[in-house]
């Protein structure tokens, strides 16, 4: 237990900086994960500052595409201190386990992971902060395809704290960029670089440089440009190229300035290639999984290693690590034009002019098959016309007017109208062939929340949210009693159902408590037949709980009820309530009567007649009694009587 609240459970993951676990908030029953971090750190005054001040920090940060933040702390419950951070248990796999399990993914599919991620960041951003270790490894996807980024702030209360010195730089070398390398700088830019080099990642299956030492893959990254990772998916459109190389210019300022620039243009390229977002998987072994960040034998935990500046160093594979910043002042980088190798260069020559001569015919031949295929197919293709930006129904009308027909799909855009197109495949000028089908992207407008009606399974509720590209949120304590809709069931949503919201807006749920606490109905002095049915017509279940005396209250009357009267019960099934009754005796009037007489109704009452005479004889009258008519006392007490 840490903190006497939160219980270790599971070992999930061991990274550079920490261990993760799954475990249980006992106070909320509500399942977490607890990062613990190393002892190196936990000893470290400084440390654990900057770790309370980062974590508050990010507590902050409430984006459907973050890992929350619910607490941290320090424990000192076993005489070691262990700092841990509490966070939500995202059920999945990291994205480094997808690309592991896939190779490089589908590019609706790599799309798809990289707009939430800009996301978090842009979120993270607005918050001015940074994340400084955007990688494979922080982006966790759930099991209902969600994608979320977490750890943000660790790296930098580590890199920041006594722990490292001013020129040491704790990062994950295949993702940090140039200026972190070099001056030890972070902006927004610098997670855009990160981001460009996981998208990179993502399309080709691997990071851009790998090598055997991590000081050769910071050396890569201050000195060479990240190629192009066309060179490795042919196919890939130029537009994601494109993006993907400004992304990682080595120069800050040649990047999109901000992870919000970078997702505009993410979307706008991909609303232009017309590629909807697709559902990002799960690797069917992590499907019962539960991951969280984690580091795998190609990527071992931190380590400081020192700088070499002399000779570029040979390559090695990622890794989280701490290592030396390189000086600067009078470091400079040179750039080697390469060295041919020695040959015999008049072969070489000939066999340059031969191939020439080939090429020619080639390009000859082909000219004139082209030239004769244009000829003989001229009339038969067509220039796609304008259809972004005009209603179905005319771009439907447009298409037919040159002989083409449009298939329609259609998904959810904040800025396009519904029913207006967002995106054509082929583009706008391309020539097909007449007869030919164009794809196009209908707007649906912006998402609205779903109809939920009054008593659905949260479940339920949840799972309709998500489809309409929402992102579901439930509040316990922002729950509701309500006398007809079961506990644990929807009552209603906010905003309401048919509200327009952007794209992975939070909907809230508030769900039913079950019905609200009623309080115990005054029954005091009731009979009993009375109050049992007083009871009942509440929705109780009473019971007797027992008799006792009591002056006050007449026999088989209400003295009291367990729970206690005006006490606040809930109406879950129906609630016992037990009910106490007056045993008292009512004693009744003997004066006047004859002594036989008083003694069978004393018998009969459960009391004992005491009788006092002078002159006893037979046929004798009560003259006197004590205790007197109609006075409440206990079952066999004594009735005191004079008699003559």
């Amino acid at each position: 237990m840490l903190e006497r609240r939160y219980r270790v459970d599971a070992l999930i993951a061991r990274g550079g900086m920490s261990t993760v676990y799954r475990g249980l908030d006992t106070r909320l029953d509500r399942p977490v994960a607890i990062k613990v971090m190393d002892a190196q750190y936990s000893g470290d005054r400084s440390f654990v500052e900057r770790f309370e001040r980062e974590a508050r920090a990010a507590a902050k940060l409430h984006h459907p595409d973050i890992v929350a933040v619910y607490d941290q702390g320090v424990d000192h419950g076993t005489g070691e201190e262990h700092v841990f951070l509490v966070m939500q248990l995202v059920e999945g796999c990291t994205l480094r386990d997808l690309i592991m399990d896939r190779g490089p993914l589908p590019l609706a599919t790599a799309l798809s992971v990289i707009e939430p991620v800009l996301s978090a960041l842009e979120a993270a951003h607005r918050a001015e902060m940074v994340h400084r270790d955007v990688k494979p490894e922080n982006v966790l996807i759930g099991t209902d395809g969600s994608v979320k980024v977490a750890d943000f702030g660790l790296v930098r209360a580590a890199a920041e704290a006594g722990t490292t010195s001013g020129s040491v730089i704790l990062g994950t070398v295949a993702y940090l960029s140039p200026e972190q390398v070099t001056t030890g700088a972070a902006d927004a830019r610098t997670d855009v670089y990160a981001a460009g080099i996981v998208l990179y990642e993502m399309l080709t299956g691997r990071p851009p440089y790998v090598g055997d030492t991590a000081l050769s893959v910071a050396y890569r990254h201050v000195n060479d440009d990240v190629p192009p990772p066309v060179e490795q998916v042919p196919d890939l459109p130029p537009a994601i190229n494109d993006l993907v190389v400004r992304a990682t210019r080595r120069d800050p300022a040649q990047r999109p300035q901000s992870a919000e620039a970078f997702l505009v243009e993410v979307r706008q390229a991909r609303t232009e290639l017309g590629i909807p977002l697709a559902p990002v998987p799960v690797p069917e072994s992590a499907e019962s999984t539960t991951l969280m960040p984690k580091v795998t034998d190609d990527d071992p935990p931190t380590a400081q290693i020192p700088v070499v500046q002399d000779a570029p160093p040979p390559v090695q594979p990622q890794r989280t690590r701490a290592m030396l910043r390189p000086a600067t002042g009078d470091d400079y980088t040179q750039e080697m034009a390469p060295v041919p190798a020695a040959g015999p260069a008049p072969q070489r020559r000939r066999g340059r002019r031969t191939v020439a001569m080939w090429t020619a015919i080639v390009l000859v031949l082909a000219a004139l098959v082209g030239g004769a295929a244009f000829w003989l197919g001229l009339g038969s293709y067509v220039d796609v016309p304008k259809l972004v930006g005009e209603q179905e129904a005319a771009a439907q009308e447009a298409l037919a007017a040159v002989e083409l027909s449009g298939n329609v799909t259609r998904e959810n855009d904040n800025d396009v109208p519904e029913g207006v197109v967002i995106s054509s495949n082929p583009r706008e000028g391309s020539q097909v062939r007449t007869g030919s089908t164009v794809d196009l992207v209908v707007s649906l407008g912006k998402p609205k929340v779903p109809e939920i009606t009054e008593g659905m399974p949260l479940a339920e509720a949840e799972s309709l949210i998500r489809n309409a590209k929402l992102q579901p949120k439930h509040d316990e304590s922002a729950d509701q009693f309500h006398t007809t809709v079961p506990e644990g069931r929807v009552i209603s949503t906010d905003p309401a159902p048919g509200t327009p919201l952007n794209i992975s807006s939070q909907v809230s749920l508030i769900v039913s408590k079950g019905p609200p606490p009623v309080p115990v109905p005054d029954v005091r002095g009731m009979s009993r037949d009375d109050a049992f049915a007083t009871l009942s017509n509440a929705g109780f279940e009473p019971y007797e709980l027992g008799k006792e005396f009591d002056a006050d209250v007449a026999a088989d009357h209400v003295i009291s009820t367990d729970p206690a009267i005006g006490e606040e019960v809930r109406l879950v099934g129906r609630p016992r309530i037990g009910v106490l009754l007056s045993n008292a005796v009512t004693v009744p009037s003997l004066t006047g009567g004859t002594v036989e007489e008083a003694q069978q109704k004393a018998q009969e009452l459960g009391l004992v007649l005491n009788v006092t005479s002078i002159f006893p004889r037979d046929n004798m009258r009560v003259l006197t009694q004590y205790p007197f008519a109609e006075s409440r006392v206990e079952p066999g007490s004594e009735i005191h009587v004079t008699a003559l």
